[in-house]
């Protein structure tokens, strides 16, 4: 069995197809969805696919892209959405300097309010980060501070230097299809070195497809391609990656139930 920690199954690309999307997927192996929100009015629509389906989750969070239009959300709306019982997640959240869609001073308070929601339900926080690797470290530790909380950097891509500090945080690291590219070296060698107890797969469909499926839509049925090259990129065999990062993300989202 394999997970897919990370995937976007309402989004244009999947959502047309979902019921085909899951079961090409489950023939490829796949056992598990976490299917991520990342906007307020996708998460009826993500609670309800979990709802539906056995081995999909949820998650409900705000994407710093829109903590713009999500900058009076309030912590009770988003403590209240984590109690339903397909939820197992919060997120994804976090901060985007790349594409700055957001004023960065309310990524950064939504963000912190994300971490106090998962600092008091204890679900894992799911992370976005780009180009925003000091200020990402800054506050995930200075919140580390005030109490623990599980969380992981999903799609990660930033440098071995900030993997450093998260793992050193207890994060958990998750790789995507971008490990598969060839120029992606600098993210392979971070890919061999994280401990395998702190290790997820992912696809972030319906994007990043990895190798063989560049320039196609991505669907969750390609992370076993991603579990497969990781596997052979740290020497050793795949079924080995498929069963620790599935009993880590079982670990981690101990909320999750098959």
């Amino acid at each position: 069995m394999l997970v897919d920690s990370h995937c976007h199954l309402e989004y244009k690309g999947l959502v047309e197809d979902q019921t085909d999307v899951l079961d090409r997927a489950r023939t490829a192996g796949v056992g598990a969805f976490l299917n991520i929100s990342t906007r307020q009015s996708e998460w009826g629509q993500v609670v309800a696919t979990a709802a539906r389906e056995p081995d999909v989750f949820a998650s409900v969070g705000i994407h710093p892209h829109e903590a713009d239009a999500h900058h009076d959300l309030g912590r009770a709306a988003l403590l209240e959405a984590t109690q339903h019982p397909r939820v197992i997640a919060i997120g994804e959240t976090g901060l985007d300097y790349y594409y700055d869609k957001s004023d960065r001073d309310v990524q950064k308070s939504l963000f912190r309010m994300h971490i106090d929601v998962a600092r008091e339900t204890q679900l894992p926080l799911i992370i976005h980060t780009r180009d925003a690797e000091d200020d990402t470290h800054a506050i995930l530790a200075e919140e580390m501070g005030k109490g623990s909380y599980p969380a992981l950097i999903h799609c990660f891509t930033a440098s071995a230097d900030f993997a450093e500090k998260v793992l050193a945080l207890g994060l958990t690291i998750s790789l995507s299809g971008i490990v598969t590219f060839k120029n992606a070296k600098a993210l392979q060698e971070v890919a061999k070195s994280v401990p395998e107890d702190r290790l997820l797969v992912e696809t972030d469909s319906p994007f990043l497809a990895p190798v063989p499926h560049r320039g196609r839509v991505c669907e969750p049925a390609y992370v076993v391609d991603t579990a497969a090259f990781i596997a052979e990129l740290r020497g050793t065999d795949v079924e080995q990656i498929k069963m620790r990062t599935t009993a880590n993300f079982f670990n981690l989202f101990n909320k999750a139930r098959l």
